[in-house]
């Protein structure tokens, strides 16, 4: 068979690099949020490449979100055991949906085993462990269910914990829960500076999809605003955030598609940290450069010269743009 020619089993053609263009159709699904109509593309191309752990993750977060929680277990249970994709990623993926299982015990046995054979990671040990001693509690009652009835029933203590990836358990199992009857914590965590904006923005977006209706107060990055949750843009399709990638689209996508989803992973993940906050001072064009201009650098290309023209912005524009992304990166992220 000849290199370019399009690979034939009996009476089905498949085209080449098929299952790429339906994981990139899958994952772009996925970020429009559209999980019923990423799970055809997704599966199409596991059938084509049964090995590739990203059409699995993709997938594992199709079901995740659509509530087919043993569909995602399932599948993270299996990359586990093969050894597929990143480790610690997948592991956390299956704790987190084991946690919205409150399947605690099997938490608990999954990093008990993990520390007996040493596969931790000395960076991770403290997180892991943390996660162990929380999973522990919440499998201390012989029904979790009833358990989580009591916890519903108290404050969450979410003020209290100090450390980033507890606290995201916490809010994480909000979504699954009547959050106005927290609102006096959740209040005092989006006001206060002290706490980690990406936090802050999974907060609002439970609001939001409680459809919350009264003014709340939001403090990010010095500066506080006052919102009210249901009427807030939708945080993976906000209008300034669409327009600049409809930019990069235009102008990287057909000639680089790989640097194009690695603008569009940095531009995202901040949108998501500055959430309601919009990019301010510059043009949709100048954030789409300055986007641009960082990722280029992560790679190891200085082109500043050649894209200036083609964005039309002013080069002291586009370094004060690039300061601020710098910023936001420096923020640190939970590990989920």
């Amino acid at each position: 068979m000849k290199k370019h020619e399009p690979e034939q089993k009996e009476n089905i053609i498949y085209f080449p690099n098929l299952d790429k263009r339906l994981l990139e159709k899958g994952l772009d699904a996925i970020q429009q949020k559209k999980y019923k109509d990423a799970l055809p593309l997704l599966n199409d191309a596991l059938e084509r490449n049964p090995d590739n752990s990203d059409i699995k993750i993709g997938l594992i977060l199709s079901y995740y979100e659509l509530g087919m929680l043993e569909d995602a277990k399932l599948i993270a249970k299996g990359m586990l055991a093969e050894g597929s994709g990143d480790y610690l990623q997948v592991l956390d993926l299956y704790i987190m949906i084991l946690v919205q299982l409150h399947e605690y015990e099997e938490i608990v046995t999954t990093i008990e085993v993990l520390l007996e054979d040493h596969q931790i990671p000395a960076n991770k040990m403290e997180h892991f462990s943390k996660m162990l001693e929380f999973s522990r509690k919440m499998a201390k009652s012989n029904n979790p269910e009833e358990d989580m009835i009591e916890i519903e029933e108290s404050p969450i203590n979410l003020l209290s914990i100090s450390d980033t990836n507890e606290q995201m358990l916490l809010i994480a199992n909000l979504s699954n829960r009547n959050i106005r009857s927290y609102i006096e914590e959740v209040s005092v965590f989006l006001a206060s500076e002290k706490y980690n904006p990406f936090l802050k923005t999974m907060l609002l977006n439970i609001l939001k999809d409680q459809e919350y209706d009264k003014v709340i107060t939001i403090e990010k990055f010095n500066r506080v605003m006052q919102v009210i949750p249901s009427n807030l843009e939708n945080v993976q399709q906000q209008s300034q955030i669409s327009a600049i990638t409809n930019i990069l689209k235009n102008k990287v996508e057909s000639n680089d598609p790989i640097l194009f989803e690695n603008i569009k992973m940095l531009l995202d993940r901040q949108a998501f940290i500055l959430y309601p906050y919009k990019l301010e001072d510059f043009s949709e064009e100048t954030w789409a450069l300055a986007y641009h201009s960082v990722v280029n650098e992560y790679f190891g290309q200085d082109e500043i010269d050649d894209l200036l023209p083609i964005y039309g912005v002013e080069l002291e524009n586009l370094h004060q743009a690039k300061q601020f992304i710098y910023q936001l990166e420096e923020i640190s992220y939970p590990n989920i």
